[in-house]
């Protein structure tokens, strides 16, 4: 029987507020266990919850960011629930969410996979509260409880199940974090737990609109472990199936060191949580002159730079998801190409997107690091356009700049790089290579465009690499016609 894998993901998006969700306690990462923990955050009798404004306008960021700019799929009015579970990390004995009227309801993100466009609909981003952190490794029959990280305001960002494989599910992920991070909410930061995912995974025979049992892969925190879990589950599902086994719905974890998800609880459904509204906190009203404000302060969106890429400066789709992936990157692509001719703005967006990109993942470092600014980037892009020196010479000379020698310009004298362009010299290095190559010029004759290219190769090694790589080509062709 032939299977299709039906994925949804709900995303906790860590959001960027100094203080958290419901008290004024501090967010930043790494302090020593239960220091950043407030009487509103361990849920002593008596204290009241109030909620953090800066989280709310970054909730109202992303609803106006996943809906182009349109309010419409913002609530005006959305009320805060209690859901009620026991944990020991949850002091209160319920998590402050958002259930029947969350802030954003619906928007889409569009992804590229495989070279196609796909759009992913989202059913609802709600704010709540993160739980604390239970600490099982330091503890001999015992467990710690820190609590730092509860009260820390989260956006739970719920998709549709629209993806249908685990490369799919990842590149959605990776779009949505892309974008978290674009308009300035989450820093993004998946070892601290500022970006995690659930992958709701489940399966059905290919041609049917039923959906099959799901289970809930919790916590995934990289984008590996997330197609890695996918695939497994999906693959896990599916043989069970096929043995005369039943899916039970459950909540289950994934252990990067086997690859493999093994069931946690029996899968809860909503009612439950027993959600009520939160008799502490009022409903939250949001006006039309807040959003306007926020939405004169956000930047031009992904989506839209990606139309504007692809349709007036025609880059190739793949390229401008590379470019798009970080602010800053798309950012220092622009400001290069200022002014530029189309093909110095395609061989930059190629450039930046493969070359650049593999350098500041390889020193595990941003753009804003990058030792070359744009404009001496674009010094480098101008002297292979006019000639100054060939592609495979612009490597060499990027190599260098990154190492700090200097611009391109004065490596490219310093090392004598310039460019082979006189056709009277050219012409001679081609006699002499006909004339040591015959089977070559024989063989090419014959019909072999392979030895037309061992020729071109003889010729760029006598000119050391600074032959022009058009011209020897357009000399040889005459020679030997």
């Amino acid at each position: 029987m032939q299977w299709e894998i039906v994925i949804g993901l709900e995303t906790h998006v860590q959001l960027s507020t100094a203080s958290k969700m419901f008290s004024g306690a501090s967010t930043a990462f790494g302090a020593p266990p239960n220091t950043h923990a407030c009487a509103v955050d361990i849920a002593l009798p008596g204290v009241l919850p109030v909620a953090n404004r800066g989280a709310v306008e970054r909730a109202i960021r992303f609803g106006l960011a996943v809906n182009g700019n349109d309010a419409a799929n913002l609530s005006r009015r959305s009320i805060f629930a209690r859901k009620n579970y026991f944990y020991p990390d949850l002091p209160k004995g319920y998590q402050i969410s958002q259930y029947e009227l969350p802030i954003v309801r619906g928007g889409a993100v569009t992804i590229v996979f495989e070279g196609r466009e796909k759009t992913v609909r989202l059913t609802r981003a709600h704010l709540e509260e993160d739980a604390g952190k239970s600490l099982h490794e330091d503890f001999r029959g015992m467990s710690g409880i820190d609590l730092n990280r509860a009260g820390t305001p989260l956006l739970e960002i719920v998709s549709e199940p629209d993806m249908r494989s685990a490369g799919e599910a990842v590149a959605y992920a990776r779009a949505l974090h892309s974008l978290v991070r674009w308009i300035d909410i989450c820093d993004g930061n998946m070892q601290e737990g500022s970006f995690r995912c659930d992958a709701n995974v489940s399966v059905r025979p290919k041609g049917s609109d039923t959906l099959g049992t799901r289970r809930e892969i919790k916590n995934l925190n990289s984008f590996r472990f997330l197609q890695q879990a996918i695939e497994y589950e999906a693959k896990w599902q599916i043989e069970r199936i096929e043995d005369g086994g039943t899916i039970q719905q459950a909540t289950v974890l994934f252990d990067p060191d086997t690859g493999e998800t093994r069931a946690m609880r029996t899968k809860e459904d909503a009612h439950d949580y027993r959600y009520f509204p939160d008799p502490d906190l009022l409903p939250l009203a949001i006006s039309e002159q807040w959003i306007d404000e926020i939405r004169r302060s956000m930047p031009e969106l992904p989506s839209q730079k990606f139309a504007r890429f692809t349709a007036e400066l025609a880059i190739t789709p793949a390229t401008a998801t590379v470019l798009l992936g970080d602010r800053n990157l798309s950012e220092y692509f622009e400001a290069a190409i200022k002014n530029a001719p189309p093909e110095v703005v395609r061989q930059s967006a190629n450039w930046i997107a493969v070359s650049t990109s593999a350098k500041l993942n390889e020193r595990g470092i941003g753009i804003a690091q990058s030792p070359v600014n744009p404009r001496q980037f674009r010094e480098l892009m101008d002297r292979i356009a006019d000639g100054t020196i060939s592609g495979k010479i612009a490597k060499e000379v990027d190599d260098a700049m990154w190492a700090g020698e200097g611009t391109a310009a004065e490596i490219i004298e310093k090392r004598g790089l310039r460019q082979i362009s006189d056709v009277g010299a050219l012409e001679a290095i081609v006699d002499q290579v006909i004339a040591a190559n015959p089977k070559s010029v024989e063989e090419f004759r014959a019909g072999r465009e392979k030895a037309f290219n061992a020729l071109v190769g003889q010729a760029m090694k006598a000119t050391k690499g600074k032959g022009n790589p058009a011209q020897i080509n357009e000399i040889l062709k005459r020679k030997l016609s």
